[in-house]
């Protein structure tokens, strides 16, 4: 039987990218019979492993009707199908019989699911290749630009190559966490990544690996300094690589930030005719080669994606290893959107979700700052809330740490706190919460301890 959502036919079949329908039918039809089944195969195979979209349809419905606590038969599903608006693409009626009878059996799930995620990986692998063909073929891209392109065609391969595979057992590693107690009550907590402010690495313990921080703050606070001293102090004061993406500021004015920092030297200076004083020059041109030395690795890109963001990171990991990662700032990333009915609040909460992932894949902190909407300005009290997180609740869930960043005299300009700033440890997922007060100046572009004024 042939059907209109079929593959198209090919005048050279060598050309069809690797499939294997009767595999797909198969796993569908033991999910149609058996909720044990829809178990297996949501432990191996992701909806976009199916080859035919028809399938992957189906399979995405089966999964939110056993989610949902609801009957997964062929009528079900069916009349599910057809609440959608989905039945008549995916072949209607007939076809869903067409494969439940296609396989009697139910015992075999996991071993066709493997199949059908093996041909997935190849079609990725395959087209990496030909993406790499056409790039140098076509001339319109650098070496750089299509290892990039393959780079991202191929993400998360690693995971679908052994996905299902992992021993969950507690038995696995839990005489290691027992050790590891032990460790921590003879010898105290593992240091974690220092930010430079004493008060707040004293409260965290420093940032951990894993950890998904997030810093927000109204615009005009001085989150962008607060990322960038965070990444200021890991890389070129500890040496420790660093990756920051800015999605706002250019390179230049990035490292000029950096260099007035680290030197002491009036940012104003830097964009002004004047005298030169010469000690303060000599100390601008050491600021230049210890951040030249530095392993900070700065990607100024307004168009970013997360996608983009991981490829980065896993390649200067690869080559030099990697302690932190940070992004200013969420709200200008885009292109996550996977649904034509997508709002942006459902896109920023896959965006946190992915940060979130990515923080734990490469087992380094991932720091990314945010905006917070206008809710502190419309209260008299105008110190931020955790509830003035713009645009998803997501991003509370998904953070480990949120600091909101606030300076009074940013209200009032004779504040008697003029000069001062609280950071707002809001959800601290491991420990404390705390209010930290740092010393904001603003003429060198840095935050730093009271003690250090």
């Amino acid at each position: 039987m042939t059907h209109d959502y079929d593959e198209p036919p090919a005048d050279d079949e060598k050309k069809l990218p690797p499939f294997d329908i009767p595999a797909e039918q198969a796993v569908l039809s033991s999910m149609m019979r058996s909720s044990r089944s829809i178990d297996d195969a949501v432990d191996i195979l992701e909806p976009s492993h199916f080859y035919r979209p028809a399938h992957e349809t189906i399979y995405r419905t089966l999964v939110d009707l056993h989610n949902a606590g609801k009957a997964h038969d062929p009528i079900a599903l069916g009349d599910q199908l057809e609440k959608n608006g989905d039945l008549t693409r995916c072949g209607d009626r007939p076809y869903l019989f067409e494969i439940v009878n296609s396989y009697q059996t139910v015992g075999s799930t996991r071993s066709h699911a493997e199949i059908v995620r093996e041909k997935a990986v190849l079609r990725k692998v395959l087209a990496a290749g030909t993406g790499m063909a056409q790039g140098v073929h076509s001339r319109e891209q650098t070496p750089d630009e299509i290892i990039q392109s393959a780079y991202d065609t191929l993400e998360g391969l690693a995971g679908l190559t052994d996905a299902g595979d992992e021993d969950l057992s507690i038995g696995v590693d839990i005489m290691a966490t027992v050790a590891e107690v032990v460790d921590i009550r003879e010898n105290g907590p593992k240091e974690g990544l220092l930010t430079g402010f004493t008060d707040f690495d004293s409260l965290t313990g420093g940032l951990q690996p894993g950890q998904f921080v997030l810093i927000a703050a109204r615009p005009a606070m001085g989150k962008s300094v607060l990322g960038g001293d965070f990444a200021r102090y890991t890389a070129v004061r500890n040496d420790i690589p660093t990756a920051f993406f800015s999605l706002e500021m250019g390179r230049k004015e990035l490292e000029k930030r950096f260099l007035s920092a680290h030197a002491t030297y009036p940012l104003h200076w830097m964009k002004a005719k004047g005298p030169l004083d010469d000690d303060k020059v000599m100390d601008l041109i050491e600021a230049g080669k210890d951040m030249q030395a530095s392993p900070l690795f700065i990607v100024a890109d307004t168009g970013i994606t997360l996608a983009k963001i991981r490829s980065h990171c896993r390649r200067v990991q690869r080559q030099h290893g990697l302690g932190l990662v940070v992004i200013d700032y969420l709200q200008l990333m885009g292109g996550e959107s996977t649904g034509k009915n997508d709002n942006r609040q459902q896109e920023v909460s896959r965006i946190s979700r992915g940060l979130k992932k990515l923080a734990m894949e490469l087992a380094v902190p991932v720091v990314a700052l945010s905006q917070l909407n206008r809710g502190p300005e419309q209260r008299q009290d105008k110190r931020p809330m955790v509830s003035d997180l713009r645009e998803s609740g997501s991003l509370e869930q998904d953070a480990d740490i949120v600091i909101l960043l606030h300076r009074e005299d940013a209200y009032e300009k004779e504040s008697p706190r003029a000069g001062e700033a609280d950071l707002i440890v809001a959800k601290h997922r491991n420990g404390p919460t705390a209010t930290i007060t740092v010393a904001f100046q603003g003429h060198y572009a840095r935050f730093v301890d009271m003690a250090k004024t």
